[in-house]
């Protein structure tokens, strides 16, 4: 094996003569060199890229002082030159402008979407319609009722009322005791119909003028008469609209537009409230009915204290 003085050349450590030198005897290294003892005079010269260093074994299959290995020695290997790091290395993450990998879609080719509010569906509900006279309750309750996929039924507090023949109590004459004591009994036997019908596993929809600044009588007294799951919604057109449909009403149901005027005032006060409030001053009546089941929808994924 040829060793050399100063920086190794290509081909460096492989076992042989020098192609362009000829073969020199091996020069015996210096006591305590290589190791922590005295250096040669002009000190170790600098290897190159690969030779081992003082110190440093040789590499497997090179040979020893005189050209043999000891008996039973065996060098051990030689780590290899240290990989070149690049001057710019890759960022991990793709900076600015660069187009993000784009997901391998599944061989059917199915794109989840997003769940839209598809409605009430068959779902078994209470709800509580209130507006003012002339808002189109009844009207729109008793439509959303017929078109839903599920048994439901409709409540009227004005149809319950009118079920005193003798000694009814119209409020066109006068409101007094017995209007409002009928107008108690007519809440209490409504919400025993709901409970009845849901206890059936039958939806229910009631109607009825509750005014905010009475929340005892009004939406507390039908949350104690039908239940705590009651879902109210307030159908609250613009004045205008309230008065044209008003008059197109016949019999005791027929207001007088100063009451009218009154009512459509206190109902402004659910605003505010946290209630879902419907202005279908510009609906017809199942473009209400389905804005109605949205926001009963909605409700329902996201239930709100009254």
């Amino acid at each position: 094996m040829q060793q050399g003085v100063g920086g190794g050349g290509a081909g460096w450590g492989r076992p042989g003569p020098h192609p362009a030198a000829p073969p020199q005897p091996p020069i015996p290294p210096a006591q305590g060199w290589p190791g922590n003892g005295p250096v040669p005079p002009g000190g170790p010269a600098h290897p190159g890229p690969g030779h081992p260093g003082p110190g440093n074994h040789p590499g497997p299959g090179h040979h020893g002082p005189g050209g043999h290995p000891g008996p039973g020695h065996q060098a051990p290997p030689h780590p290899g030159p240290a990989p070149r790091q690049p001057e710019h290395p890759a960022p991990a993450h793709p900076g600015p402008g660069t187009a993000p990998v784009a997901p391998v879609p599944e061989p059917t080719g199915h794109i989840p979407l997003p769940p839209a509010v598809a409605g009430t569906g068959g779902a078994t509900l209470a709800v509580l319609l209130i507006g003012p006279a002339g808002a189109g309750k009844t009207t729109v309750a008793r439509h959303w009722a017929g078109t839903r996929p599920v048994p439901t039924a409709h409540i009227s507090l004005d149809d319950v009322r009118e079920w005193v023949c003798s000694g009814f109590a119209d409020p066109q004459a006068g409101w007094n005791e017995h209007s409002e004591a009928q107008y108690r009994l007519a809440r209490r036997t409504c919400g025993f119909a709901a409970r009845n019908y849901l206890a059936n596993g039958i939806s229910c929809i009631l109607d009825d003028a509750v005014f905010p600044d009475r929340p005892v009588v009004g939406l507390g007294g039908w949350k104690r008469h039908v239940g705590p799951a009651l879902l109210p919604v307030v159908l609250l057109p613009g004045l205008e609209i309230v008065l044209e449909r008003n008059a197109a009403r016949s019999g005791n149901r027929r207001l007088s537009d100063e009451e009218v005027a009154r009512i459509h005032g206190r109902m402004a006060g659910w605003y505010g409230s946290g209630l879902p409030i419907i202005d279908n001053s510009h609906l017809d009546v199942e473009g209400t009915a389905r804005a109605l089941d949205e926001a009963l929808a909605r409700a329902i994924a996201a239930p709100a204290a009254w």
